[in-house]
């Protein structure tokens, strides 16, 4: 089965998290930070990983500068918002409350964790905290 553009297995995961982290990055570096003394094999290994995300579209390959470096196409938000809104439509019928309401009742969640999601409901219904109690201009 032919794999959606919203599926990044595991492995092609752990490459675009290091990219996250590290920013643009050359096949040896990420071989060394992803595989630590992992040698030719491991350097094939992730720039076949490099190659695939490329094609799907989450990572671009910059050649210029003699040295081949690989960035993030695609910032970890839009992969999350991507990724739980599949599993949203696959489970929940498409709503997302199903799912937030079964992650914050399963006591994961700090008090401060609680505090900044009660924040950005507020936010959210009335605008950001600087807006708020403030007359709207004529």
């Amino acid at each position: 089965m032919a794999r959606t553009k919203s599926d990044v297995p595991e492995a092609e995961l752990k490459v675009l998290e290091a990219l996250w982290d590290r920013g643009a990055s050359t096949v040896r570096a990420l071989t060394d930070a992803l595989y630590p003394g992992g040698g030719a094999k491991k350097a094939a290994t992730v720039l076949k990983l490099l190659e695939r995300l490329e094609e799907d579209g989450y990572v671009a390959r910059n050649k210029s500068g003699g040295v081949q470096t690989f960035a993030a196409a695609v910032d970890r938000e839009d992969l999350i918002d991507t990724r739980l809104q599949r599993l949203a439509e696959q489970l929940c019928g498409g709503s997302l409350t199903p799912l937030l309401t079964h992650l914050v009742r399963g006591d994961r969640l700090s008090r401060a964790e609680r505090k900044s999601l009660r924040e950005l409901i507020d936010e959210l219904d009335h605008g950001p905290p600087s807006r708020r109690g403030r007359r709207p201009a004529p």
